[in-house]
């Protein structure tokens, strides 16, 4: 509850600051984020067809998406999401974006992977700090360890990727 508090708050932040920001439509800290920055601007990157609403509580947010921000998909309508589609999307994610933040991560989390390939593009990666205790934080604590930039605010963001804007 805290991570997904965090995401709504930081991505409503950095939408008024002009910041679009990608996710995957997937419940938690996704849909937090997106639910943060649906009036600024937002990017949802599906794992099925853009007409399948996955997970089903999402339908009215995707739907909120069609209306007022954008919702891609790689697969064609009608395909339903199995669990092998969700690192397709990463990729997506990863390129979409100037920098890739790891909110909340389990060492075999798949946002590690979209983190993995944002570094591999040259985009910067940063992470939100958890307790060395909660197993749903380790990732993202072994990102900063790692090397990624310690996020604890929309100004840490700002300040990581408005250098990347002037390129």
């Amino acid at each position: 509850a805290a991570a997904c508090r965090f995401a709504r708050g930081l991505a409503h932040d950095l939408g008024h600051e002009g910041v679009v920001v990608v996710s995957g439509l997937a419940r938690g800290i996704d849909s937090a984020a997106h639910d943060g920055a649906l009036e600024t601007g937002t990017i949802g990157v599906v794992a099925g067809g853009l007409d399948v609403f996955y997970p089903p509580e999402n339908e009215g947010r995707q739907n909120a998406l069609f209306e007022r921000g954008l919702v891609l998909a790689e697969m064609p309508p009608g395909t339903e999401p199995p669990a092998r589609h969700f690192p397709y999307r990463n990729p997506i994610i990863a390129g979409l974006s100037l920098g890739t933040i790891v909110a909340e991560a389990a060492p075999r989390s798949g946002s590690l992977i979209t983190a993995r390939l944002a570094a591999e593009a040259g985009r910067d990666v940063m992470a939100v700090p958890g307790s060395p205790v909660d197993p749903r934080a380790q990732g993202s604590n072994q990102l900063i360890r790692d090397g990624a930039t310690l996020i604890q605010n929309a100004a840490d963001v700002l300040e990581a990727v408005r250098p990347m804007q002037r390129q």
